[in-house]
């Protein structure tokens, strides 16, 4: 497996896995599911934007970009998708530590998440176990798929 920069012919199978993301609403922010139309242009908003490849398939990709501006413009924020039928096979690590090597590569400071489910326990270990620290709880501040809140919990490392 390689970890890459997207090139326009991974679009279609990063909006695929992104969306899987989305529609089970329990760790992303959006609620709107990415068109080719938006998706193109979402992904070449980013600062950077990664996939894992294996065999010409896309297995999952990270997004990376400023949490802030100004004088919080190097703390950098990052999200990641695995597709759904290979999930548990550390991908998302290996996607983890690609982004804190990119990250520090573009000149960030800091890596931020500023809305980790505190029910997403694999996510939350994988943080944990690659040295990122959790700043607090926010209680009630994620509301799931089914409508019901969940906390977050912020977590930064530095690069």
């Amino acid at each position: 497996m390689i970890i890459r920069e997207y090139t326009q012919n991974d679009i279609s199978d990063m909006i695929r896995i992104w969306n899987e993301v989305v529609e089970e609403g329990i760790a992303f922010p959006q609620e709107e599911c990415l068109t080719m139309e938006t998706g193109r242009a979402f992904f070449a908003s980013q600062s950077y934007t990664g996939v894992a490849e294996e065999n010409r398939k896309i297995l999952g990709l990270y997004i990376l970009h400023p949490n802030n501006v100004g004088r919080c413009g190097h703390i950098c924020n990052a999200s990641y998708a695995v597709s759904s039928d290979i999930r548990g096979k550390h991908i998302g690590e290996k996607l983890v530590l690609d982004c804190l090597n990119k990250g520090r590569e573009l000149g960030f400071r800091v890596l931020q998440f500023n809305a980790v489910v505190e029910s997403n326990m694999h996510a939350r270990h994988l943080y944990e176990r690659l040295g990122l620290t959790q700043l607090g709880t926010i209680p009630g501040g994620f509301r799931m798929r089914d409508g019901h809140y969940e906390n977050i919990c912020p977590y930064y490392h530095e690069l």
